[in-house]
């Protein structure tokens, strides 16, 4: 089923169409990898293009230079330096979504298959029904197969860190991290987590020495990993600067389009960006994001099991798309995997904040032509996972971990919080239908001609900081239960 939608969005609109665009693809064939990242906006330079690098680190190049070959092989046209830029053919566009399939076949669904597989929650049904659900993601599908990208390879890598983490192999999932990270450097939003776990097992190991030799094999495992991932860069210091500068582009500003972020959100009510300079602008996004990740890096790190590092995962994400410099739409995709973690432990939460990150990039489907796809698979994936994880019969304030909320709202008249969240997201989800159907059927006023962009935008941001400020309650006040808790040896 999962691979069915994907299979339709790719034969769906795709981002970029009928106007020219830098595809990398010619790029990469003719160019080394050094070149090719270096040079990428250079008007100048031999590809003669220009294209945002922001998302992708260093090795991002490597991964397409076996599809770039091959497109080459089948047709030339296709990878033409200079000539291939805005070409357009169905069969192009269906072998460019087709290497989107196969890598996420050999990456993005083992590591799906086997995390749940390996440290899924109950009964082989449950554990195929979780499965299930976090194929069916509409985000990622929509983005990969539609805006046509290769998030499911960082986000693959990254999984698979996860899983070997959980199985106590922490040199390996060192290891896949670092490619993760490598391959696609907003996996940052994941690095703290990661850290402050492994730190975490060093500090809580029976001796000194044995806390001391995981550190060291830890280490290694990264030092040497990310050496040979930047290999490429290290013999020219000024190349290595260059790749820096490509990957953190400060010069964009705060924030760009209608993201579902608080600079975005803020700035319907004031304009940040015209009062304050972008020098102080960059120190402020700083500043608030490292106080929103502190709370929960420092938890982990002072209790580091694994249910506080998929808790973790999710409240560095979500801290880093809220508060972060320079953020896109499509990085909400770094807090749903760790939320796709949390379906079997917290299932109307991990769904409602699944839906909510797919609805908040509707302006960019509609922008590529994928509303129908949009509509197809948002509905197939709320159907099936109300269906298969029954989330709403289970939304007690003891299933919902809600207790702490209770403590905090003592002075509050008496009421089952666990019914007016499950009421709250069935109104959500009605919000998110109509805002959806508004949105294309409706002109907006001459006067406010991003009224839908916005509308949204703030909506999905009123969500994802409620769901930020809930997990990190949960982190701080719910002990892990016992069949998800691992105890670092």
């Amino acid at each position: 089923m999962g691979h069915q939608q994907c299979c339709f969005a790719l034969i769906s609109g795709a981002s970029g169409k009928w106007r020219p665009s830098p595809f990398t693809d010619p790029m990469v064939a003719a160019l080394c990898v050094k070149d090719c990242f270096c040079n990428l906006h250079h008007s100048n330079s031999k590809n003669g293009m220009k294209s945002k690098t922001k998302e992708r680190a260093g090795r991002g190049g490597d991964f397409f230079k076996t599809p770039s070959f091959l497109a080459k092989a089948i047709n030339p046209e296709w990878v033409e330096l200079h000539k291939s830029r805005g070409y357009e053919s169905d069969a192009h566009k269906l072998f460019m979504r087709a290497t989107v399939l196969v890598a996420d076949l050999l990456i993005y669904l083992p590591a799906v298959v086997l995390y749940c597989m390996c440290l899924g929650d109950g009964s082989p049904r449950k554990k195929t029904s979780v499965l299930l659900c976090t194929l069916l993601y509409p985000g990622l599908i929509l983005i990969d197969y539609g805006h046509f990208q290769y998030n499911g390879v960082s986000l693959g890598l990254a999984l698979l860190a996860v899983l070997a983490l959980g199985l106590g192999w922490d040199a390996l999932g060192s290891m896949f991290f670092c490619l993760a990270l490598s391959y696609k450097q907003m996996e940052l939003y994941h690095a703290l987590p990661f850290f402050c776990y492994l730190l975490g097992k060093c500090f809580k190991q029976e001796s000194v020495w044995k806390g001391l030799f995981l550190l060291v094999r830890i280490s290694v495992t990264v030092l040497l990993t990310l050496a040979l991932c930047w290999l490429p860069f290290l013999s020219d210091p000024s190349q290595a600067l260059q790749v820096l500068r490509r990957i953190f582009p400060v010069a964009r500003g705060l924030f760009e389009d209608k993201v579902a972020n608080t600079w975005c959100s803020l700035n319907v009510l004031i304009k940040i960006r015209s009062i304050v300079s972008s020098d102080s602008q960059l120190y402020l996004s700083l500043a608030c994001t490292v106080l929103a990740v502190l709370p929960s890096s420092l938890r982990l790190l002072t209790k580091p099991t694994f249910w506080q590092f998929k808790l973790a995962l999710v409240n560095s994400s979500l801290a880093f798309f809220l508060f972060s410099y320079q953020v896109h739409e499509k990085s909400i995709l770094l807090a749903s995997l760790p939320a796709c973690l949390l379906l079997s432990d917290l299932p109307l939460i991990a769904i409602w904040l699944l839906q909510t990150s797919t609805f908040s990039m509707l302006p960019l489907f509609v922008k590529d032509g994928l509303l129908v796809p949009y509509a197809v698979t948002s509905l197939a994936f709320l159907y099936f996972s109300v269906y298969l994880l029954s989330p709403l019969r289970h939304c007690t304030e003891q299933e919902l971990r809600i207790e702490g909320y209770r403590k905090m709202l003592f002075c509050l008249p008496k009421r089952d919080l666990g019914c007016v969240v499950k009421w709250k997201f069935c109104i959500s989800v009605l919000a998110m239908v109509a805002l959806s159907i508004a949105s294309v059927t409706s002109s907006p006023p001459p006067h406010l001609p991003d009224l839908f962009p916005v509308l949204i935008s703030t909506f999905s941001f009123m969500h994802f900081m409620g769901t930020y400020v809930y997990f990190n309650i949960v982190q701080f006040t719910e002990p892990p239960s016992k069949k998800s808790q691992k105890k670092t040896s």
